[in-house]
């Protein structure tokens, strides 16, 4: 699954919708629009396992620039806008980008790190005029010079995201490329992500979030995969976030813990101003939520907060429902979900020492709908923390294995067992 199809079955149907400028994208256009640019970049000499750095705030055009590499057989890295020309540099020369894509909403830091990344050939910037961007290029001249027709090959990219940085230097999580053409097959966070929290063309996700961080930026990519319209917050405000719930329809969204305590210190009267019937699946990540917030969004929301762990790595992801979360409380992290194995040719999830692996029943397997097994090269092999120099790894064949449990694949709307 891949925007393309969507523009081919509903052309004018919104991809992204600005909330605060109502701008919508359609998925006409981000069908166009990502295939220009990658016309433009591989006119620019960049080849699949090449790198691509993109530095903007909350901009529909992430989205193009998203796909455009995906469908390029690129890494992207999104930089946090909020560096010091210093951090930001190192992450664009760490990663090795060839490209740098930034909003012209940022033209200090974008402009102040350019020294710092001398890897970096092409050189673009959207949003506004590049006069005070020395050394950019526009964005959109770019995409009217290039050609509207998808390439012959369109080998499936990928994302190469940062670690915060809290034990040193952040660090660059590398998978490996399947090699396999997007348009025909889904990824695995496509896969993983539609069977858990139910995303399909009926989906009106709210992102509140900025779009640096791995999880709003894969929860848009699913979204705009799967057929669904996202609705892109500039930042989080506690009272807007609500009255675009109830204005749009929201039916998903993803949250941190410290959203839910501004949200929970709105007065009453606000809090219940708003119609949040359409809410059905209100996913939270990124840090500890603790109980008593949790019971009380719960009392307020209802059964609709799914809560998953640990998943920017790859190396692993518990899942835990709203209706197991109710049974467990503070006892549980939830179910293993997905591991990406790092070791050659492991076609089975790891368990931890001492506990018997699950039957092979059908109740309690753990199949792997889109398992695929591939000789890459070494430097692609494996996932890699990046650190300072890429290094190679030893192991030429990978495995994904995802690890779907019953209750994962239930939709979200459906009883608990």
């Amino acid at each position: 699954m891949y925007p393309g199809v969507h523009a081919s079955a509903d052309p004018d149907k919104p991809a992204v919708l600005t909330a605060r400028t109502g701008r919508v994208l359609t998925y006409g256009q981000l069908e166009e629009r990502s295939v220009r640019l990658a016309n433009r970049l591989r006119a620019a000499g960049l080849r699949p396992g090449d790198h691509l750095a993109l530095l903007s705030d909350n901009d529909p055009r992430c989205l193009e620039v998203y796909w455009a590499a995906l469908r390029s057989g690129l890494y992207i890295t999104a930089v946090n806008s909020h560096l010091t020309p210093d951090e930001a540099a190192y992450i664009v020369r760490d990663c090795e980008a060839r490209a740098l894509i930034v909003s012209a909403a940022l033209p200090g830091l974008a402009t102040a790190l350019l020294p710092g990344a001398p890897r970096v050939t092409l050189r673009l910037a959207y949003g506004g005029p590049t006069a005070g961007l020395d050394g950019y290029d526009d964005y959109e001249a770019a995409l009217a010079r290039s050609s509207p027709r998808p390439p012959g090959r369109q080998p499936r990219g990928a994302d190469m995201l940062y670690s915060s940085g809290t034990t040193g230097r952040p660090k660059g999580v590398q998978p490996p490329l399947s090699g396999e053409e997007l348009t025909e097959s889904a990824s695995p966070l496509v896969t993983l992500f539609s069977a858990l929290y139910g995303f399909d063309t009926s989906t009106v996700y709210l992102s509140p979030a900025p779009l640096y961080h791995a999880a709003p930026l894969r929860f848009c990519s699913v979204v705009t995969a799967t057929g669904g319209t996202v609705v892109l917050m500039d930042s989080f405000d506690p009272a807007a976030a609500l009255e675009l719930v109830e204005r749009h329809r929201v039916t998903h969204s993803q949250w941190v813990p410290t959203m839910f305590v501004r949200m929970l210190k709105l007065p009453e009267q606000t809090r219940n101003r708003y119609d949040l019937s359409s809410l059905r699946v209100a996913i939270h990540a990124a840090a500890p939520c603790p109980v008593e917030v949790k019971r009380r969004m719960m009392e307020w929301w209802g059964p609709v907060l799914y809560e998953y762990y640990a998943a920017t790595e790859g190396n692993g992801l518990t899942a835990i429902t709203p209706q197991e979360w109710q049974v467990n409380r503070a006892r549980s992290a939830g179910r293993g979900r997905w591991a990406r194995s790092g070791s050659a040719r492991t076609t089975e999830p790891r368990y931890r020492p001492g506990r018997p692996a699950p039957s092979t029943s059908p109740a309690t397997s753990c199949p792997s709908p889109t398992t695929t097994t591939r000789r890459v090269p070494p430097r692609h092999s494996t996932p890699a923390i990046r650190r300072g120099r890429p290094r190679a790894t030893s192991a030429t064949w990978t495995r994904t294995a995802i690890c779907f449990s019953p209750t994962a694949r239930r939709s979200p709307s459906s009883p608990a067992a």
